[in-house]
Order: structure tokens, then C-alpha cells, then sequence
């Protein structure tokens, strides 16, 4: 098991970003959480196989359609409390 905080940069807030993540974390099987941050990223926590979340952080790098992500830091992390993979509101 892998789990990782990830904040991404770019155009990444108000384009569906959160949701097209929450999508593919589904498809994944990954567990954690995403919001939007006061600063104009995105911030997920993901939590999974090892495979699973490299997946999702390279995807992340492309986004959905209309984002332009710009950078994305990694950093290791403790695995959420609860299963699943959510959008918690914006802080």
C-alpha cells in the first residue's frame, strides 16, 4: 500500500477537476479525498496499491480536458481514516 498528498498547480479549479478525479480514483480502487485550496490548487489525498496510485498521479499530470496542470508535489502520507475516495469542500 502506497498513500500520497499531492498539490496540484495550473488551470485546475473550475473546470471539473475534482469530480474527473474522484472518477478515475473509483476506477482505480483508490481511497482518500480532494478539494480545492484558497490558493488556486488542488489538493488529494490517495491511498492504494502502489501501482494504483503512480496511475492516478500521472493521469493527475494531464487532468481533464479543459485543465492545465502546471506542476504537481508529492509528498508520502499517513492512508485515510475512512474508505472511499470523496471531494471535500474547499478550504
Amino acid at each position: 500500500m502506497s498513500s500520497k498528498r499531492l498539490i496540484i498547480a495550473g488551470r485546475v479549479q473550475g473546470i471539473g477537476y475534482r469530480d474527473w478525479m474522484v472518477n478515475q480514483a473509483h476506477a482505480l480502487g483508490i481511497d482518500g479525498w480532494v478539494r480545492n485550496r484558497a490558493d488556486g490548487t488542488v489538493e488529494a489525498l490517495v491511498s492504494g496499491t502502489t501501482d494504483a496510485v503512480e496511475e492516478l498521479a500521472r493521469a493527475c499530470r494531464r487532468g481533464p480536458r479543459l485543465a492545465q496542470v502546471t506542476s504537481i508535489t508529492e509528498e508520502k502520507a499517513e492512508p485515510p481514516q475512512e474508505p472511499g475516495f470523496f471531494s471535500r469542500p474547499s478550504r
